[in-house]
């Protein structure tokens, strides 16, 4: 899974980054903008995880992960002589990406409130929204006159047709500039343009970067923000600090600031959930490990993410639940009880799930 993390400039991003990854990047309001995103790749938290590797006590135990990708902050197309919000190389990046981090600001620092104003998320949230909608409009356009050229010249497909229509949808949907409600394409029309990757068309997440006196007092505009996207508020500046202290004082910090879990874990939980995930697991004496897939997966779409040879040769899925399991403490207790069942290729993989895919190659 990877999200891409985009906002204005000095709306905070790295700290954020920073925050989620443990990294020490330099944040401080003076910094230059970089040339390259920062990119990690963090562990996702998954106390079944450890529970099972205590269980079985494997040589390895493999945490699901997520990549973590800062981009540059950038201007709205009036606010400057730059005309695109991405370089080439930056947008083939976040074009990968699963899911947007918006970060805007919601704090005050001296130095950047007298050169940028007072926080206005709305604002930033509408600014960042139409560079997105502008570069998408683009992509649009070009790709219509040139299918528009082709159909005039007499290269008129049914593909083609299919892929204009689609296009002329998304083109509409980006003209009315109101990307929290996406246009609805069928199954053959999203396959059609899926190569684009629209940045408009990826799932969003407003993230409301706090300071410690508007940390846990942003209910009323939370709740504006949910109403149109997923919404998660981080104190990204104290955040980034408890990194740098031992895990008992962090906590009794975090709990002074009403903070219950890591940014990580809120932003990993915030986004399964909007891209639709679940966890599944593998385990055994060499190793323990988690894996994700879209929710709805099946068993098949279970041995892919494992390895495409799983897949191909699929027989059957052996299938356990993970609550079963630290319920009864064994696996001769689950088989002795009639818990440990045989699924097919269409089997719907549940969160938790415990398999073991039998295959022939």
């Amino acid at each position: 899974m990877k999200i891409g993390l985009i906002g204005l400039k000095k709306s905070g991003k790295t700290t954020i980054f920073n925050a989620l990854t443990g990294m020490d990047i330099t944040t401080d309001q003076y910094s230059a903008s970089k040339d390259e995103p920062n990119i990690a790749s963090v562990r996702v938290s998954d106390p079944r995880i450890t529970a099972l590797s205590e269980m079985y006590r494997p040589k390895k135990t493999t945490y699901a992960t997520l990549e973590c990708m800062d981009f540059g902050g950038f201007k709205d197309s009036q606010g400057g002589e730059r005309k695109e919000i991405f370089s080439g190389t930056e947008l083939g990046l976040i074009k990968t990406v699963d899911a947007l981090g918006l970060v805007v600001r919601n704090f005050h620092d001296q130095y950047i409130d007298s050169v940028l104003g007072e926080p206005d998320p709305f604002s930033d949230i509408d600014t960042v929204l139409s560079e997105l909608i502008l570069a998408d409009l683009i992509v649009a356009e070009t790709r219509l006159e040139r299918i528009n050229h082709q159909i005039q010249r007499g290269t008129k497909t049914p593909a083609l047709e299919l892929e204009r229509d689609a296009l002329a949808r998304i083109h509409a949907f980006l003209e009315q500039g109101d990307v929290a409600v996406p246009p609805e394409l069928t199954a053959d029309e999203d396959k059609a343009v899926r190569g684009f990757r629209f940045l408009t068309l990826k799932p969003i997440i407003v993230i409301l970067n706090s300071d410690e006196s508007t940390f846990g007092r942003s209910t009323e505009l939370l709740g504006m923000i949910w109403k149109r996207f997923c919404g998660i508020e981080f104190a990204g500046q104290f955040e980034m600090e408890l990194n740098r202290l031992e895990r008992d004082e962090a906590k009794a910090f975090m709990d002074d600031m009403g903070i219950g879990t890591s940014a990580r874990e809120r932003l990993t939980m915030a986004a399964y959930e909007l891209l639709g995930y679940i966890s599944f697991f593998t385990v055994g004496a060499d190793e323990v490990r988690a894996w994700t897939i879209r929710r709805g997966g099946t068993a098949v779409d279970a041995a892919g993410a494992i390895h495409s040879d799983l897949a191909r040769g699929f027989i059957r899925a052996e299938c356990f639940a993970y609550d079963d399991l630290m319920t009864h403490g064994s696996e001769k207790a689950l088989r002795d009880k009639g818990l440990i069942r045989l699924e097919g290729k269409t089997y719907p993989v549940r969160d938790g799930d415990i398999l073991s895919i039998r295959f022939n190659t």
